[in-house]
């Protein structure tokens, strides 16, 4: 049996309707009936105490074994808010400040220039300021990701196989420095590989390799012992799969190759986790930086965090939406209304590639995880799951 990362309640006792929540389950496991998901866990906590932690279908839909509660599921971009907290550890230790420019720790980023599309083509022209690394954390770098658009730069970063695992990530960083940024600094959210430049940083500063510092630093004091950049071989029954034709499109599903070390440790999307590791981190955030005796940040550096970052900085409206705004790793809910799914303002939260969702909400003392791996179905199941859990709230 799963042992609870957290003390469990009633849902009752937390506020949280049983029949919502029962409601909730027979909707996941419709989804699994009809084929548009081989299964998923969810996991909801209220108050400090868990109040739903249930599976649902396959773990892998070539395997006929269910799907557990400590199945580990590729996180993607869900590592983004691991690596920033990371990050600010070391900020609280006086490593640097957030206006500093990056090219001062890593120099390979010191000099960086601007792409200028004109009719396709590109001009070279000097940055009219230095990428901070306050740019970086809340992705106004101007780097991008080359899946993200079909543009010269998106071309140049495939053609320099930037998104290579076997590359180390002082390899990455040097690969970017000799490519151009899609916008100036500090002019437009641009969803990219920024806080891989921050893992990076973080091994600059420590000395050890981000995976050594993740886990001495986050993963062992907060418990979490499934947290990885790759899955042990005596693990390897664990891993969830993906179909292996997207449902709708047909296309072919290809997910990350996480049983083998690899040498890149993306501290943008490369770890591997559980429902119930994660958990503790995301109750560590909510408690203002501790759990259980281990702080690693300071209340009002989570409260830093988990601000509005941009102000009248705009950009990739699919990913930032209406009525959010960016802190530092996380998107911020910024009003009540505008966004067309439930939550607080204050509310934090983030995603990964092959759908695993969170997200937590300090007004309600409440976080919720949903992790599947069905790439082409993230943003359905992410606002469906959070309509689902924003129902469940009794009182």
């Amino acid at each position: 049996m799963t042992s609870l990362p957290l003390p469990a309640a009633a849902p009752g006792k937390l506020g949280l309707s049983p029949a919502a929540l029962g409601r909730l389950g027979r909707v996941l496991e419709e989804e699994v009936r009809l084929g548009r998901v081989p299964g998923a866990v969810a996991l909801i906590a209220r108050r400090g105490r868990i109040g739903y932690f249930d599976r649902f279908g396959l773990r892998d839909p070539a395997d006929p074994a269910p799907m557990t509660k400590d199945t580990i599921f590729r996180i993607y971009s869900m590592t983004k808010p691991i690596t920033s907290v990371a990050a600010m550890m070391l900020w609280e230790e006086g490593a640097f400040q957030l206006d500093d420019p990056i090219g001062r720790y890593l120099p390979e980023l010191a000099d960086l220039k601007v792409a200028n599309e004109r009719d396709g083509q590109i001009d070279w022209v000097t940055a009219l300021r230095p990428v901070t690394i306050h740019d970086l954390l809340r992705h106004t770098s101007g780097i991008t990701y080359e899946f993200r658009g079909r543009g010269p730069v998106h071309k140049m970063y495939t053609s320099a196989r930037i998104q290579s695992r076997s590359q180390s990530n002082a390899d990455q960083v040097a690969t970017l420095g000799r490519l151009p940024l899609l916008h100036q600094p500090g002019t437009r959210w641009e969803y990219g590989r920024s806080t891989e430049v921050i893992g990076r940083l973080i091994e600059v500063l420590s000395g050890e390799t981000l995976g050594a510092f993740f886990e001495r630093r986050i993963l062992a004091p907060l418990g979490m012992i499934d947290t990885a950049f790759h899955v042990p071989l005596r693990d390897h029954s664990r891993l969830a799969e993906a179909f292996a034709k997207d449902p709708d499109t047909g296309d072919t599903v290809q997910l990350q190759k996480v049983r083998e070390p690899p040498t890149l440790e993306s501290g943008g999307g490369g770890l591997v986790s559980t429902a119930s590791d994660y958990a503790r981190f995301l109750q560590m955030l909510l408690n203002g930086g501790t759990l259980d005796g281990a702080r690693l940040l300071g209340g009002k550096t989570i409260e830093l965090m988990t601000a509005d970052h941009l102000g009248a900085i705009t950009g990739a409206p699919d990913l930032l939406l209406p009525g959010y705004g960016f802190g530092l790793g996380f998107a911020v809910r910024l009003h009540a209304g505008i966004a067309p799914s439930p939550g607080s303002v204050g509310e934090y939260f983030w995603g990964g590639l092959a759908g695993t969702t969170f997200w937590v909400d300090p007004k309600e003392q409440l976080f919720a995880i949903l992790l599947i791996q069905a790439p082409g179905r993230r943003a359905y199941y992410a606002a469906l799951f959070r309509t689902l859990v924003y129902a469940a709230i009794a009182d």
